[in-house]
């Protein structure tokens, strides 16, 4: 005799399901990526052509030495040379395949973490339903394989910050952002344990690329030369002023379309200035924080990417599918304090769809349409970022010692815990 499935079990069911309904529509879409309104096949051509263009490269073991788009760690070499694993395929089928497969490895990992005793399966829900907002964009870019590494060192600390750190360094070799993940460890063993296994693995790591393929720095001299891509708050302010007078104009260089003209580099140096500021306040918050819960670590990662974020200057639509798995691994615990920020990053990501690759030509132009888009986008995000930090810092605050007189629910500070207490999400 079967038993009834249980309501877990429908949950379950009802996720994967939807999983699988909503990855075979943005299938779809990317497979009539040429109508238009999906971008006239500019979203799948940097697989078909920059991607491949690489992987042949790479498989000379070499990296793109002598071009200005490869602006990537050495670490993006294998994940881009991954297709290779399934030959039967052409290289973009593969390549989505294992995007697909990659993302399907998210959704399991949230899930798994949803269905511990104390947490919630709202992470695996949020990325589930979060990820298609974003449409074909995520299938054709090479985001959500690092947001894999990230959202699986933030998972993995319970059981092991070894873990955790190697995940996080393996990541920061593909893109840089997955480093930042280690900002909130709790300090003492924790943080000496996750931090020196990511040491040890990135040195590693390293070496093994260094020794398979010839300049694995090349990508170094690339990133310098970056400028203001239209869709950052450098961008948006650049493109309010075209309105006011400014004779700057839009030019696709690095990959991107980017202004020049006078004050860009201005506007670059400031959003530097402004990274590092960004970077201060983390640190300042790490060594004021005296409160740690299990969702410290997690909340911390947002923060810190969001900030990166807002203070970039590119601020590419793939970004957002990093915002949406670290916004997915918060949800995951009841603890987090970054509830609001997780809508407002749904919010966020449904208007970047609009503004690439839908009305992305008005964006070019600096239309008064275009302009709006990216006001909304960025706005989003710069009140996402405000309310991430302020929430992440108001948690860390150390709660008061009760009076006698008080009632036992008061907070107790937690200053004097063992390390163990502190350090376990």
């Amino acid at each position: 005799m079967t038993r009834p499935p249980t309501p877990r079990n429908h949950r379950l069911l009802t996720l994967a399901v939807g999983w699988a309904v909503s990855r075979a529509l943005m299938l779809w879409l990317l497979v009539h990526d040429d109508v238009p309104l999906l971008g006239g096949g500019g979203v799948a051509r940097e697989v078909q052509q920059l991607y491949f263009r690489w992987y042949g490269v790479l498989t000379q073991g070499a990296f793109p030495v002598d071009d200005k788009l490869w602006q990537y760690p050495p670490g993006a070499g294998p994940v881009l040379l991954s297709p290779a694993l399934l030959p039967t395929l052409t290289y973009f089928e593969a390549f989505v395949a294992l995007t697909l497969a990659t993302d399907a490895l998210i959704l399991l990992a949230l899930t798994r973490a949803g269905r511990r005793p104390g947490r919630s399966l709202r992470g695996a829900v949020y990325w589930t339903a979060g990820l298609p907002l974003l449409i074909q964009v995520p299938l054709a870019r090479y985001d959500v394989q690092v947001t894999a590494f990230a959202v699986i060192s933030l998972l993995t600390l319970a059981r092991s910050p070894r873990a955790c750190g190697a995940f996080a360094a393996l990541g920061a070799l593909v893109k840089v952002w997955p480093a930042l993940v280690l900002l909130g460890m709790p300090r003492g063993r924790t943080t000496r344990s996750a931090w020196t296994s990511a040491t040890v693995t990135a040195t590693a790591a390293l070496a093994l690329l260094a020794v398979a393929f010839s300049n694995p720095f090349s990508f170094l001299r690339q990133q310098e030369g970056r400028g203001v891509q239209i869709e950052s708050f450098g961008g948006t302010a650049l493109s309010l002023a075209s309105h006011a007078g400014w004779e700057g104009r839009v030019r696709y260089q690095y990959g991107a379309m980017e202004f020049v003209g006078p004050y860009v580099s201005s506007v670059a140096a400031l959003s530097l200035a402004l990274t590092a500021v960004a970077f201060g306040l983390l640190l300042l918050w790490r060594v004021r924080a005296r409160h740690w819960t299990e969702a410290t670590p997690f909340d911390a990662a947002l923060t810190a990417v969001l900030l990166f974020t807002i203070t970039s200057r590119v601020i590419s639509p793939q970004y957002m599918i990093w915002l949406l798995g670290l916004a997915a691994v918060c949800l995951t615990s009841h603890r987090t304090t970054q509830r609001p920020v997780a809508w407002l990053l749904l919010a966020a990501a449904a208007v970047s769809s609009v503004a690439y690759p839908a009305l992305y030509g008005e964006v070019i132009q600096c239309s008064r349409t275009g302009v709006a888009v990216m006001v909304v986008r960025n706005g989003l995000l710069l009140a996402a970022a405000i309310m991430s930090f302020v929430r992440l810092w108001r948690a860390a605050r150390p709660a008061t010692i009760p009076h006698p007189s008080q009632p036992v629910s008061q907070p107790v500070s937690v200053a004097s815990l063992p390390e163990r207490e502190l350090s376990a999400p």
